[in-house]
């Protein structure tokens, strides 16, 4: 077994995963420079933002860095869907005497495209991974054309086996207790989906690449467990959401330390695709999964305005709490600490 320490050439077997909306390049930098893979989520970045990041952590790391895209279809506008969206969400907007007919709707999140692999060939990261699958074959190639090694999530074995296909250097088995988006692009059949200690050793037997369990890993016993079922890493991101270099908001930050921060379910309601969080008035009210939710990203753009509302009044409502069903170590401690409080599993 080839472990991501040799593949990445890092101290630590820990890969920080890279969570859209609750870091920056901080949090990334204080992993890498604790010895393990910081990631750089890059999916609600511009071009010129993304290369401000880069710049700023090879100014500040010598250490590899991941950076971290989504690779879905741009979604076709469904007028009549999102019409009917906002008439769902029309009652929550009277209470704070909004006005929904104001909301410019549109998309949060941008695939992997030609302007930020631009971005990507001026300042090379050593790492790219992606979510959703991996990009068309000629944005790949331009990846690969950096030197950059490659990682995707799997939530199947049928995913892995097809991401092994394609010549990754490295697979992450992303078990159904993982926080944030489930990064299924084969069948969006939740049902088929395992958790982490039971999908990791049917991927490790069935790929050629290395495999980095994620999902519900939160202290040195999670790590020690996914290293012998065969993973060469582990990669966690519910336990960095309260550190300090994290941007995780007050609202979150609460609902994470609060008696029921590990209840979480998936739900599609705030940006159209499934994705853990914890328990909020919306999910409760409208139920965590529903069919008449715009298309992925779209979802998010109606729900701003109540977000925004809401967290200056300190409450999470309709925020996209997301974290993992094990958030025990979560702690308000550096990043550097946590990095290597895991890899003591190891």
């Amino acid at each position: 077994m080839t472990s991501i320490t040799d593949l990445f050439g890092l101290s630590l077997p820990v890969v920080q995963a890279p969570m859209a909306g609750v870091q920056g390049a901080s949090l990334a930098l204080a992993v890498a420079q604790a010895g393990g893979l910081g990631s750089l989520p890059a999916a609600t970045l511009t071009p010129e933002a993304l290369r401000r990041d880069l710049a700023a952590i090879r100014e500040r790391s010598a250490g590899p860095i991941n950076v971290n895209f989504f690779c879905h279809a741009p979604p076709e506008p469904d007028a009549e869907r999102e019409a009917a969206w906002r008439a769902l969400l029309a009652p929550y907007y009277a209470d704070f005497g909004l006005d929904p007919a104001a909301v410019v709707a549109g998309p949060a999140r941008t695939p992997f495209n030609h302007e930020l692999a631009d971005v990507l060939a001026e300042l090379p990261p050593a790492i790219v991974s992606f979510h959703f699958g991996l990009p068309a074959p000629d944005l790949l190639e331009r990846v690969r054309a950096t030197g950059a090694k490659v990682l995707s999530s799997a939530t199947t074995v049928d995913e892995a086996r097809w991401l092994d296909a394609q010549g990754v250097d490295a697979i992450v088995a992303q078990g159904l207790e993982a926080g944030g988006h489930r990064g299924h692009f084969l069948s969006d059949d939740l049902d088929a989906q395992a958790g982490t200690f039971a999908l990791l050793p049917q991927i490790v037997r069935a790929v050629r690449v290395p495999v980095i369990a994620a999902g519900g890993i939160a202290d040195a016993a999670g790590v020690a467990a996914a290293r012998a079922l065969g993973a060469a890493g582990v990669q966690v991101g519910t336990a960095y959401l309260l550190c300090p270099e994290a941007t995780t908001s007050a609202v979150h930050r609460q609902a994470l330390t609060a008696d029921a921060g590990g209840d979480t379910a998936l739900t599609n309601l705030f940006t159209g695709r499934p994705a853990r969080g914890i328990h909020n008035r919306l999910m409760r009210e409208l139920g965590a999964m529903r069919d008449d939710v715009p298309a992925f990203p779209l979802a998010a753009g109606a729900l701003a305005p109540l977000r925004g509302k809401a967290e200056a009044m300190g409450r999470g409502d309709f925020s996209p709490l997301w974290a993992g069903q094990n958030t025990t170590g979560c702690r308000a401690v550096p990043a550097a600490e946590i990095t290597r409080d895991l890899a003591r599993g190891w």
